[in-house]
C-alpha cells in the first residue's frame, strides 16, 4: 500500500480546522450587548446589575487597563430552535493567548447569582438542553480588562502595565462577536473524537500497525463527512471512529491519575485584587463542570484563596461549599498559600501549615496528607520534618523538571530533610501543572516516567493555570476516551489523596533523595525586589516578639492576648510569602502594595510589642531601664526571653587611625584594620591568633556585575554574569562617624554609605550599608574572602543548616552557584571557623581557590547579594535607598552562628519602668536547643506553646522549664497544637521538661496553665 499518511493527516488538520469545528455552533443569532465601566476600582456585584448602561457592538474597543466593564446581554431564543441545545458564545475580546492572561468575565443572572466564568477556552454559557423557544436570555458579565503583559509577542519587555499608575487609560479589547447558538452535541463529539486519535496517532511509532490502523480509520470518517453538511453526517463519520476508539489499552499501559486542577497564583501578573475575582471566575466555572461531569474530580490548593471567596463572594462560596461536602471539590495542599519554601523563616514555613490546616478543618472538616506545591522554586532541606509535623505526609511538585542542568533522576521517590524525616515525593512525569489532556502531553508522561518496571502511576494537574481558568468539558471529554485507549496511557479522575495511596502501596520501598531539592533556575529570586525581602524578615522578627512579650505579660499580668489581631497579621505575612511575592518576580503594582502592607504591619506589631513589654516592665516613673532580650539566648546578664537592667554600653571600639590612609578597630578580641579604600584589609581574632581574612585580599568588597539573563529577568541569574565584574573600590569619603568607620563610594548613578564597627566585649564586626541604587541590570555583591580552607559550608534554613560543597566536582555541585541562607553562612576548618549573618539578605554564592606562591593556602569566598536591577515585570525594580546589616565573626562555632544569627534580627529593646526585672517564661539549659516560638494556645485555652529545635546539628539534652505551668503535664504535639498520640510523654527533672532531642529534631510542647 502507498504511504498517504502526511496526505491523511494534513487532511485531517484542515477539516476539523475549517469545517468540523465551525459546525459546532451551526446556527446563530446576535444579542444584545450593552456596557457600563467604572472609573476606578471593581465595584460590588450589586452596583453594577444596577449601572447605567450604553450600548455596544461588537468591533467597539473597551476596557482600559485593570479596569472593570459591566455588560448586560439580552435576547430571546427563536422559536425554530425549540428542541435543540442552545448555548450563548460570549467573546470579551480573547486574543489567541491561553486564558489567565487577558480579559476574563463572570457571569450573573440579574439577582447577582454567579451562573460560570467566561476566558478564551471557555466561552459558553448553556441556555438549555432542550430549549422550548421564546426563553429569554438576561445576563450581566463583570469583565476585567486586565493587561495583556505580554502582549507585543516578545517576551521580557520592560511594560508600564504592571501598575495602574503607569498604564494608562487606551482601551485594551475590542468586543467580539456576542451570540446565541445552536449547539450540536454530535459535532462536538466528532470534534473530540478526531482530536484525540490525531493526537495518538502522531504519538505512536510509525513503524506500528497501530497507528496506521487509526489513521485508515481518521480516512473513513473524513470520507464519510459531507463537508457541505456536516451536521447531518457527523455521526455517520463518528461510528467510522468508534471500532479504534473502543480498542482498550493493554495490561501494562502507564496510569494517569487526572485531576482537575487551575494553578492559580495569589499574585504575579495581576494584583492581589485581581486574585480575588480570578478565583470566584475559576471555581463558578468548575463547580459548574462538577454538575454536568459526573466523573470529573477537581482540587484547589491555597486556603487564602477559599477564604477570599468566602469574604467576597459568599453566593459562589456556597456552591463550592456543596461540591466540597460532596467530595469532589478537593481542598488540597494544606498550606495557607502555595508560598515559596526557601526564604520563610522556621515559624512562618510552620504556620503555613497551621493556618491552612486549620482553615480545611474548620470549614469543611477535611485534613490534607498532602502538600501540594507544583510551581514553588526549589524546595529547601528543612520542609521534609515541618510537613510531617503539621500531620501530613506526601509532597507533590513538578517545577523541578525545568532544571537546566541536570535532569532529576525520580518521578517518585522518598525525599529525606537535615532530620531525617522522609516524605514519599511525586513529581508528575506530564512535567505541568497546566495539562490539557494533549496525546502529545499523555505520551509524553508515559515515556518520561523514570520509575517504569517498579511503578506505573502517575498524576496530572489539569486545567489552565496561572492565571486561572481551570479544566474544560473539552478536556473531561478527551480524558473519557483515553480512559483505556490502546497506544495511550489510561486516565482516571481521582482525588490527590487518591493518587496518592495507590502510588505508595505499589511502590512501598522507592528510592531516596537527601537533602534540599534545589531548582537549577530561577536562582535570582532569593536577591530581587530587596524591600520585599527585608519586609519578610522583619515581620517575621516582629511576630516571634510580639507573640513572645504578649505571652509572657498575659501570664504575667492582665494584659489581653491579642489572638484577633496576630491571626490576622500572621495570614498576610503568610500571603506575601507566595511564591511570585516574596521572591519578586510580580509586576509593580504588587511589590508596590507589599512595601505598604510590611510597614502597616510592622507598626501594628510594634505596638503590641510595646504595649506588652509596658506592661511587664510597670510604671514608666519607676526609673529602671530594663532591657528586653528577645532572642533565644542569653545576651550577658539579660536571660533569653526576659528582661533586666543593664547599663547602655555602646563603648565600641574607638577608630585609630592608621598612617598612610585607613582606620584600626580593635577591642582586645579582635583588631579590625580598614585601609585608605575602606577595604577590610585585615581582622584578627587574639585568641586564636589567627587572621581571618586571605592575604593580599580584601573583605567588605562590594562587586557590580552586568545582570543580563537570557530569559526571565526577575526570576534567573545566568552563570555567565561572573565573566565580568567590577570591584567597587574608589572612595568618596573616609572618615569617622561616632565609633564607626564611614565609607562612602559613588558608582555609576548610585551611592553606598557603610558603617563598621567593632562591639565592645564582641568578637565581630558590624557592617551597615545604605545604598542609593539607580542602576539597571545590574548585580551588587558584598564579598568576603577567608583565609579558611573548607570544602563545604552551613547556610542557615528552616529549623536547622544544611551544608553545601564548595567545590564544582559535579554539575550538581556547579549548578549550585546561588543559594539560599537565612541568617547567616558559616565556613570552618576542623577547630575555627567563620560566621557571616545578617538581617534581610538571602541569596550568596560561596568558591573557592588556591593561593599560587609560598603560601598556597585556600581561598573561601563568601558573597552576599544585595541588590538586581531587572526591568521585567517591573521596570523600576529596587530603585531607592535600601539598608543592610551584615556581621564577620571570626571564630565562630555553628552555635556562634546561630546565635548570631539571632541577634542581628531581633535587637535588645530598652524600657523604662517600676519592675526590678521580667524573668523568662521560659528557660532552657543548653544553647543547642533553641526556641523558635513562645505563645497561647490558639484554640484561648490560655496553655502554653513552646516549639523548639536542635540547632547545631548534633544530639542534644535539654531541660525546658516553664514558670507558671505544670510542666509535669506537658503535651508534645503537632504543629496544630493537637496531642501526638504516638509521643512520649517527656520526662520531668526539677520541675522541668528533659528532652533529648536528634539533630535538628523540631518539638512542640503544649503546657496547660499551673
Amino acid at each position: 500500500m502507498h504511504d498517504d499518511r502526511n496526505l491523511v493527516e494534513a487532511r485531517l488538520d484542515r477539516v476539523l480546522r475549517e469545517r468540523i469545528r465551525p459546525a459546532v455552533h451551526p446556527v446563530t443569532t446576535p444579542l444584545n450587548v450593552e456596557i457600563w465601566s467604572t472609573s476606578g476600582e471593581p465595584v460590588p456585584v450589586a452596583e453594577g446589575l444596577t449601572a447605567p448602561n450604553r450600548p455596544i457592538t461588537p468591533g467597539t474597543a473597551w476596557g482600559a487597563p485593570w479596569g472593570t466593564s459591566w455588560f448586560k446581554v439580552t435576547g430571546t431564543v427563536p422559536d425554530q430552535w425549540a428542541g435543540r441545545t442552545v448555548e450563548a458564545v460570549l467573546d470579551l475580546g480573547f486574543t489567541p493567548r491561553t486564558p489567565g492572561f487577558q480579559c476574563e468575565g463572570l457571569v450573573h443572572r440579574p439577582d447577582g447569582t454567579p451562573v460560570k466564568g467566561l476566558h478564551p477556552r471557555n466561552s459558553y454559557v448553556r441556555v438549555g438542553s432542550p430549549v422550548a423557544g421564546g426563553e429569554q436570555v438576561d445576563w450581566r458579565i463583570e469583565a476585567a480588562s486586565n493587561p495583556d503583559i505580554d502582549a507585543s509577542g516578545v517576551p521580557f519587555q520592560p511594560t508600564p502595565m504592571g501598575d495602574r499608575a503607569t498604564a494608562g487609560d487606551a482601551p485594551q479589547y475590542v468586543l467580539g462577536e456576542m451570540n446565541l447558538a445552536v449547539f450540536d452535541e454530535t459535532v462536538w463529539n466528532l470534534v473530540m473524537d478526531l482530536e484525540v486519535l490525531g493526537e495518538l496517532m502522531a504519538e505512536l511509532p510509525v513503524e506500528g500497525a497501530r497507528r496506521w490502523e487509526i489513521l485508515r480509520a481518521v480516512g473513513r470518517a473524513l470520507d464519510a463527512v459531507d463537508l457541505q453538511d456536516v451536521n447531518g453526517t457527523a455521526r455517520a463519520a463518528r461510528d467510522e471512529l468508534a471500532g479504534v476508539l473502543a480498542a482498550p489499552a493493554v495490561p501494562a499501559a502507564h496510569r494517569i491519575s487526572a485531576v482537575g486542577h487551575a494553578h492559580i497564583d495569589s499574585a504575579w501578573l495581576w494584583p492581589l485584587r485581581e486574585t480575588v475575582r480570578k478565583v470566584a471566575r475559576t471555581t463558578s466555572n468548575m463547580t459548574a463542570l462538577l454538575e454536568d461531569e459526573p466523573d470529573f474530580v477537581f482540587a484547589m490548593s491555597q486556603a487564602q484563596q477559599f477564604a477570599w471567596i468566602k469574604e467576597h463572594r459568599p453566593e459562589v462560596y456556597t456552591k463550592v461549599k456543596k461540591a466540597v461536602a460532596d467530595g469532589r471539590f478537593v481542598p488540597t495542599g494544606g498550606m495557607w498559600v502555595e508560598s515559596d519554601t526557601n526564604m520563610p523563616g522556621s515559624e512562618a514555613m510552620a504556620r503555613q501549615f497551621v493556618h491552612g490546616k486549620r482553615f480545611f478543618l474548620d470549614e469543611f472538616g477535611i485534613e490534607n496528607d498532602e502538600a501540594w506545591l507544583p510551581d514553588t522554586f526549589g524546595f529547601a532541606a528543612g520542609l521534609p520534618q515541618i510537613i510531617r509535623a503539621a500531620g501530613s505526609k506526601w509532597l507533590l511538585t513538578q517545577k523541578i523538571s525545568w532544571s537546566r542542568t541536570n535532569t532529576f533522576p525520580h518521578h517518585t521517590f522518598q525525599w529525606e530533610g537535615i532530620d531525617g524525616t522522609r516524605i514519599f515525593t511525586h513529581f508528575p512525569p506530564v512535567d505541568s501543572y497546566n495539562c490539557e489532556m494533549s496525546g502529545h502531553q499523555i505520551a509524553h508522561a508515559a515515556r518520561n516516567f523514570k520509575e517504569k518496571g517498579v511503578a506505573s502511576r502517575s498524576l496530572a494537574p489539569t486545567g489552565f493555570g496561572d492565571g486561572g481558568g481551570g479544566t474544560t468539558r473539552e478536556m473531561v471529554a478527551k480524558a473519557a476516551r483515553m480512559g483505556s485507549l490502546e497506544g495511550s496511557a489510561t486516565v482516571e479522575w481521582e482525588t490527590p489523596a487518591g493518587f496518592f495511596t495507590k502510588a505508595e502501596a505499589e511502590y512501598p520501598d522507592p528510592p531516596v533523595w537527601v537533602g534540599e531539592l534545589y531548582l537549577e533556575l530561577h536562582r535570582a529570586t532569593l536577591t530581587s525586589q530587596a524591600q520585599t525581602k527585608r519586609g519578610n524578615r522583619r515581620s517575621e522578627s516582629l511576630l516571634a516578639e510580639a507573640e513572645l512579650w504578649a505571652t509572657t505579660a498575659a501570664v504575667r499580668t492582665a494584659f489581653p492576648y491579642p489572638y484577633e489581631k496576630l491571626d490576622r497579621i500572621w495570614k498576610t505575612v503568610l500571603l506575601h510569602q507566595f511564591h511570585d511575592i516574596l521572591p519578586g518576580s510580580s509586576i509593580a503594582w504588587v511589590h508596590r502594595e507589599a512595601r505598604e502592607t510590611y510597614a502597616r504591619l510592622a507598626a501594628e506589631l510594634e505596638d503590641i510589642i510595646g504595649a506588652a513589654q509596658r506592661a511587664l516592665a510597670g510604671d514608666a516613673s519607676g526609673g529602671t531601664e530594663l532591657a528586653f532580650n528577645s532572642a533565644p539566648h542569653n545576651r550577658g546578664s539579660v536571660p533569653a526571653g526576659g528582661a533586666s537592667p543593664r547599663p547602655a554600653h555602646n563603648e565600641a571600639a574607638v577608630p585609630v587611625p592608621l598612617d598612610g590612609g585607613g582606620y584600626v578597630l580593635d577591642n582586645g578580641l579582635l583588631r579590625v584594620e580598614i585601609d585608605g579604600r575602606g577595604l577590610v584589609v585585615s581582622v584578627y581574632d587574639h585568641g586564636a591568633e589567627r587572621e581571618a581574612i586571605a592575604p593580599g585580599q580584601a573583605a567588605n568588597l562590594l562587586q557590580l556585575h552586568p545582570d543580563f539573563p537570557n530569559q526571565w529577568d526577575a526570576w534567573d541569574v545566568d552563570a555567565f554574569y561572573r565573566n565580568v565584574g567590577a570591584d567597587l573600590t574608589e572612595v568618596t569619603e573616609l572618615g569617622v562617624e561616632g565609633a564607626a568607620v564611614r565609607v562612602e563610594r559613588a558608582f555609576g548613578d548610585s551611592r553606598v554609605v557603610q558603617l563598621l564597627t567593632v562591639p565592645a566585649r564582641a568578637k565581630r564586626l558590624d557592617i551597615a550599608t545604605e545604598v542609593d541604587w539607580h542602576e539597571t541590570e545590574r548585580f551588587l555583591k558584598l564579598a568576603f574572602p577567608l583565609d579558611v580552607k573548607a570544602d563545604r559550608y552551613a547556610s542557615e534554613t528552616q529549623f536547622g543548616h544544611v551544608y553545601r560543597p564548595t567545590h564544582q566536582n559535579t554539575s550538581w555541585e556547579w549548578a549550585k552557584f546561588e543559594a539560599c541562607n537565612h541568617r547567616f553562612v558559616h565556613v570552618d576548618e576542623p577547630g575555627w571557623g567563620v560566621a557571616i549573618v545578617n538581617d534581610a539578605t538571602y541569596g550568596h554564592d560561596v568558591t573557592r581557590a588556591v593561593r599560587t606562591g609560598t603560601d598556597a593556602g585556600t581561598t573561601t569566598t563568601v558573597r552576599a547579594s544585595l541588590l538586581r536591577a531587572p526591568r521585567y515585570p517591573d521596570p523600576e525594580t529596587d530603585q531607592g535607598v535600601h539598608r543592610f546589616h551584615h556581621a564577620l565573626v571570626p571564630g565562630a562555632t555553628i552555635g556562634d552562628a546561630v546565635r548570631e544569627g539571632h541577634r542581628a534580627n531581633l535587637p535588645e529593646r530598652r524600657i523604662t519602668g517600676s519592675a526590678a526585672e521580667v524573668a523568662p517564661l521560659v528557660t532552657v539549659d543548653n544553647e543547642a536547643v533553641v526556641v523558635s516560638a513562645v505563645k497561647l494556645a490558639d484554640d484561648r485555652s490560655g496553655d502554653l506553646v513552646v516549639r523548639l529545635y536542635e540547632a547545631h546539628g548534633g544530639r542534644a539534652r535539654a531541660t525546658v522549664r516553664a514558670d507558671g505551668f505544670a510542666t509535669a503535664r506537658a503535651v508534645p504535639t503537632d504543629l496544630l497544637e493537637r496531642p501526638l498520640t504516638d509521643a512520649e510523654r517527656p520526662a520531668e527533672n526539677a520541675g522541668g521538661v528533659v528532652l533529648a532531642l536528634r539533630p535538628f529534631q523540631l518539638v512542640t510542647l503544649r503546657l496547660p496553665r499551673a
